[in-house]
């Protein structure tokens, strides 16, 4: 096993527009200096003692607690029949590299956007002329991932919490969300880049919403669970304290599922968040979906590519697809793609203070999240629920018929549409 075994991958951007899930079992613990993040559940009083002998990292009350333990520790607890232990489980992100071998996309950044509206924000406009974006007052869109360079000329002024859950030394730290990857900035720059005070740069779905800037996963674009579902809740909770509507981003994922992540976004829901996540991009096969966008509480989000096929947007081979079994129910269960979006050749604000073009259905899910905070803001007495609603409304009104798996009303590929703005 090696040291501090990570989950999540991010759903990179890759040349080709691919981008995979891979899952890796744990091996024989032998090496005594190892430490080893686990999941700790059992009897309030068993947990309870363990809490003394290990520490805790999260602790999620009546579901459990987790902590990073040494080799001893580790087996001391195994050997505890009172007590579930479990080792978190390692997802690698399967790239497949540019030529350049440093730089994650399909196109070279540059210092200026080629176009300051690219096609995805024209696409769900529904407006080929875009000069400008507008909308999202009042709407905070948190955004998990791989940090945010918020002092990008396109994003200044936009953050209004930036927070690392990534350390060791502690399981929040604020002030910091620092973005070497690149994944993350690019996220951030579709929900609500507001193009500059220059007029150079490049807009997002919702310039005028403000950014949660959450790092969960480090620069490499993996990431423990316990962290990201403190994330998610910690999300709620300062929703709850904030008296704010927000909008929860992930561009990440798993291809199995997670009980501490699926229910940290059951918490989120619960409390008047509304979840947005990537589909994944293990397509086209069907049941391919990631987790957690696979979640009855996660609205999934397929990838469109800029390319007209039946009469509309064609679904990304490369997009994760749903269940077929489910095709024309108009209802959500899990592992239902529920909207597609653009996620294909984006471009958007990256790390180093330029711009990139990469793909996948990372690249999808800001335009749904951007897209929420924007009807929300001009609905500010809706719920969660309702504006799920009027994002399925909207999908339905431009039914996605291009693409392997998609066919006319709700389909395992594409789900109910491409929701878009008018």
């Amino acid at each position: 096993m090696r040291k501090k075994k990570r989950l999540a991958s991010a759903l990179l951007a890759v040349t080709m527009g691919v981008s995979l899930f891979a899952s890796a079992a744990y091996g024989e613990v032998t090496d005594s200096k190892e430490t080893f993040r686990v999941y700790v559940n059992g009897p309030s009083s068993e947990k309870a003692k363990a809490k003394q002998e290990t520490g805790v990292r999260w602790d999620f009350g009546a579901e459990g607690y987790s902590t990073s333990v040494n080799f001893k520790q580790y087996q001391s607890l195994l050997h505890n029949k009172n007590l579930t232990i479990t080792n978190v489980q390692e997802v690698h992100l399967d790239r497949i590299d540019n030529a350049s071998k440093d730089k994650i996309g399909t196109t070279a950044i540059t210092s200026l956007p080629s176009d300051r509206t690219p096609w995805g924000m024209q696409a769900i406009y529904n407006d080929p002329n875009l000069t400008s974006t507008a909308g999202g007052v009042g709407i905070k869109v948190a955004v998990l991932d791989t940090g945010t360079y918020i002092n990008h000329y396109d994003l200044v002024g936009s953050g209004e919490q930036c927070k690392d859950f990534t350390q060791s030394s502690s399981p929040i730290i604020n002030g910091s969300c620092t973005d070497r990857n690149g994944h993350g900035t690019h996220v951030a720059g579709t929900v609500l880049a507001h193009g500059a005070t220059d007029g150079l740069g490049i807009y997002g779905v919702a310039p005028q919403a403000k950014l949660w800037a959450y790092k969960v996963l480090t620069d490499n674009g993996s990431g423990y669970s316990d962290d990201i579902s403190g994330a998610i809740r910690h999300v709620a909770d300062e929703a709850i304290r904030t008296g704010s509507k927000v909008v929860l981003s992930m561009s990440l994922g798993s291809s199995s599922k997670d009980s501490m992540i699926a229910s940290a976004v059951d918490y989120a829901y619960s409390k008047g968040v509304l979840v947005v996540a990537a589909a994944g991009n293990s397509g086209y096969a069907a049941n391919t979906i990631g987790y957690p966008g696979a979640l009855k509480n996660a609205v999934a989000v397929g990838a469109l590519e800029n390319v007209q096929q039946n009469g509309s947007y064609r679904v990304a081979d490369f997009s994760s697809r749903g269940n077929p079994l489910t095709d024309g129910d108009f209802i959500i269960g899990e592992k239902d793609v529920e909207i597609s979006a653009p996620g294909a050749a984006i471009e958007s604000t990256w790390y180093d203070g330029n711009y990139n073009t990469i793909s996948g259905t990372s690249m999808a899910t800001p335009h749904v999240s951007g897209l929420a905070a924007k009807i929300w803001s001009a609905n500010l007495s809706w719920s969660h629920t309702q504006l799920r609603s009027e994002l399925q409304r909207r999908a339905k009104l431009y039914d996605i018929k291009g693409g392997y798996g998609a066919a006319t009303g709700d389909d395992y590929a594409s789900g109910f549409g491409f929701a878009r703005v008018r």
